[in-house]
């Protein structure tokens, strides 16, 4: 939970240090970069990095997870340009999305599904602490040391995490041979990257019929059937295609898409909502996303509670994508003439439908996959809930 909190709390803690940043290094016109590099970075490393748990054992490959994003934190906190920064931050989040998900897998070859469901709820407790504490420790340490220790703060605890992993975790030693998959990793990469520039760029930076929006979409089709194909010929797949044959496991991630689109990718816009359709000021629309996030991370918190005792998940997301339609549809009426008990109303629901399906869904496709298989299915259900967050949240300032 402490490498879990790390890379929670990282997204969180450099949005509040950006102004200082831009202002210490310039390239005010590339800032949003400094989030978009570390989201990409660790979207294509979640499957990369869990399959490489399936191989060569999640102990070894969570520990290098872990000394990547120490890595990246350090030169992050040593860039001199912001275009360092940029490139740094990418291989900080290719760390972070390795422990990430490196740490759902470790979860779920431990426990099993009933019994991982208690340390779920772990997960949620942790999301709400580093969403809550990020912000402001964001601020203090940027007001009080300067905005470089936003990174070197990683340090000594991921220094803990590798000490006390190393010693004490101990697991079965893998006997596969391990063959990678290293066209797989390559083409999956490439594709992921280019969807994110596609769904954060068109339409905003530029047209949609503009060279680089058909260059970035032809780019992405073709990368995206060259994985799949290859897939099919390699002995040791990335995401291995025969996961698809669960029915429960392709239902999990196309939820998860949904889930990812209407929830915390809406969310991001709901600031922006707050102060210029209900004219709210900033202190009040900060005590709003607050209470939602609590929402979020109560409605998750007892899910997994629910799950640990009766052992079933199945009406969890069914709830939360009805109550994700229900908010919808009460956003769409609301406007300026909305009170803030009704828009507190709203938000506290829309909090809970994401809250009831982030560690539900996670535990139903890791009660799909055999022991070989945990990381797969982990880091492809996490990318593809994560490419439905960045279609409707992903910066667009190249």
């Amino acid at each position: 939970m402490a490498a879990v909190f790390l890379s929670l709390l990282d997204s969180q803690i450099v949005a509040t240090a950006l102004p200082r940043v831009v202002s210490d290094l310039g390239g005010l016109d590339r800032f949003a970069w400094v989030t978009t590099a570390y989201l990409i970075g660790g979207s294509a490393a979640a499957p990369v990095f869990g399959k490489l748990g399936d191989l060569f054992g999640r102990k070894r490959v969570f520990l290098a997870s872990v000394t990547v994003f120490l890595a990246g934190s350090a030169i992050c906190g040593l860039a001199r340009t912001m275009d360092q920064l940029i490139a740094f931050r990418a291989v900080q989040g290719v760390g972070s999305g390795g422990l990430f998900i490196c740490v759902l897998a470790l979860l779920g070859e431990m426990f099993s599904p009933r019994e991982g469901a208690r340390y779920h709820g772990w997960f949620s407790l942790t999301f709400g602490a580093a969403s809550l504490a990020g912000p402001a420790l964001g601020g203090i340490l940027t007001d009080l040391v300067g905005w470089r220790w936003v990174f070197y703060v990683n340090l000594p605890i991921g220094a803990v995490v590798l000490i006390v992993v190393s010693s004490m975790l101990r697991l079965p030693a893998q006997s596969t041979k391990a063959r990678i998959d290293y066209a797989g990793i390559v083409l999956l990469v490439v594709a992921i990257v280019a969807l994110n520039l596609l769904t954060g760029w068109v339409g905003t930076t530029y047209a949609w019929n503009s060279p680089m929006t058909i260059g970035l979409a032809a780019g992405s089709v073709l990368a995206v059937t060259l994985f799949v194909l290859s897939q099919r010929r390699a002995a040791d797949p990335v995401i291995p295609l025969r996961l698809f044959g669960n029915r429960t496991f392709t239902i999990v991630v196309l939820l998860g898409f949904v889930a990812g689109l209407v929830g915390p990718g809406l969310i991001n816009y709901l600031v922006l909502w707050f102060q210029t359709v209900l004219g709210l000021d900033v202190r009040t629309s900060g005590y709003l996303l607050t209470a939602m996030m609590l929402s979020v991370v109560l409605a998750s918190w007892a899910s997994t509670k629910v799950i640990g005792r009766t052992g079933s998940y199945r009406w969890f997301p069914v709830l939360s994508m009805a109550l994700f339609a229900v908010a919808a549809l009460l956003f769409r009426t609301a406007g300026p003439r909305t009170g803030l008990a009704l828009t507190t109303g709203y938000v506290l629901l829309l909090g809970t439908a994401a809250g009831l399906n982030s560690q539900a869904l996670s535990l139903a496709a890791r009660n799909t996959a055999d022991r070989r298989d945990i990381g797969a299915v982990q880091g492809t259900a996490t990318l593809v809930r994560q490419l439905g967050t960045g279609m409707v949240s992903r910066p667009s300032a190249p």
